[in-house]
């Protein structure tokens, strides 16, 4: 899978220069659709099948600042993976520095309820697995 870059945009930054905590989050989330996007089950796909997948879990650990213009380069992995749920974790890193390392977990829902996806999507459970980080 291709790396996922943002440039951090001015409207990002803090007061200090400095982007802003709260921005890494939503960038793990751009990140995490163009993997889907790149696997081939974005989630227009997904949830044309009325099968979604909401945050139950995101964490953080800031390593680095970042300011306007910079590159942040996100590298997505599956880390762990069930017929219910599947969590992602992310490296951030700007001009080959470590800036952050962020770790979310999502299930899978219809109709607002848990969905095995090995059953309702066998197809994207596999190339899920197939993903999975074993290092």
């Amino acid at each position: 899978m291709n790396t996922y870059k943002h440039e951090v945009k001015y409207y990002e930054c803090d007061r200090m220069g400095v982007t802003h905590h709260s921005n890494y989050v939503r960038f793990m989330e751009e990140a995490r659709v163009d993997w889907l996007d790149q696997l081939g089950f974005g989630f227009e796909k997904i949830e044309a099948e009325n099968v979604f997948s909401p945050v139950i879990s995101i964490s953080c650990e800031y390593k680095h600042p970042t300011t306007f213009k910079d590159i942040i380069e996100i590298e997505v992995k599956i880390s762990k993976m069930s017929e219910m749920k599947f969590e992602f974790d992310y490296t951030m890193r700007s001009n080959g520095k470590l800036v952050c390392l962020g770790h979310s977990a999502h299930c899978f829902i219809e109709n607002g309820r848990p969905v095995a996806i090995s059953k309702r999507l066998p197809d994207f459970y596999q190339s899920l697995k197939s993903y999975i980080s074993v290092e």
